[in-house]
């Protein structure tokens, strides 16, 4: 807790939705998917944002892709290696990830956080019009607040993600860019984990700018 002691936003989850092997070939820039997933699970093991990850039908689609299974944990990191806390990892045949076990790892994560407030959830993965749309309106409906960033999520469809974007700003979720997430959330440069957020945010320049490029239409 005491990395996120003095965050703007203090009391975050991180949601991964599906990024699973089978969909290398079949999403939208797929690859851009994974390097903005991987820039949000490096930023929330510097400022201890628990973790939420699903996969679709694990035995037939495959794990959560290793450049992003590597970077969470459900085990304490050791002192030599950085990576974010998982809360859960679970396999669903439900399109939302707001599946039984999600709820209560989530609801157990609320009653350990000495916030009176629901945690915001930040969900990046696919489909954008499918799994995606599905979890924020039931996270939506069960109260929570949304972020769903624009250059973490993709469809097999391009066409599919300015609509699906659309619908969700209509219906209340907070539509926008890892680094405007990244920055609102820390709030400050003064907080204690500022530069090794800058210092990730330099490394990966190169990457978000391709990820907006692709990902980002002129239409959201």
């Amino acid at each position: 807790m005491a990395a996120t002691a003095h965050l703007r936003m203090p009391n975050s989850v991180i949601f991964v939705c599906d990024i699973q092997e089978k969909f290398r070939k079949a999403i939208y820039e797929f690859d851009k998917v994974v390097l903005t997933s991987s820039k949000v699970l490096r930023a929330a093991a510097i400022l201890d944002i628990p973790v939420v990850a699903t996969t679709q039908n694990r035995a037939r689609l495959g794990d959560t892709v290793p450049e992003l299974s590597a970077l969470f944990s459900a085990e304490p990191a050791s002192s030599d290696e950085k990576k974010a806390r998982l809360l859960v990892e679970a396999d669903k045949s439900l399109f939302s990830m707001w599946t039984p076990a999600v709820e209560t790892a989530m609801t157990s994560a609320s009653t350990s956080s000495p916030s009176s407030s629901l945690p915001t959830v930040v969900i990046v993965g696919i489909e954008s019009h499918i799994c995606v749309t599905q979890t924020a309106l039931d996270l939506l409906a069960a109260g929570y607040r949304v972020y769903v960033l624009a250059d973490g999520v993709s469809s097999c469809n391009r066409e599919e993600v300015p609509v699906a974007l659309a619908r969700l700003r209509a219906a209340g979720v907070t539509v926008t860019t890892s680094e405007s997430w990244l920055y609102e959330t820390m709030g400050s440069a003064s907080i204690p984990a500022f530069r090794e957020v800058v210092g990730l945010v330099k490394d990966t320049s190169a990457s978000t700018k391709a990820s907006l490029s692709s990902l980002v239409s002129s239409r959201i």
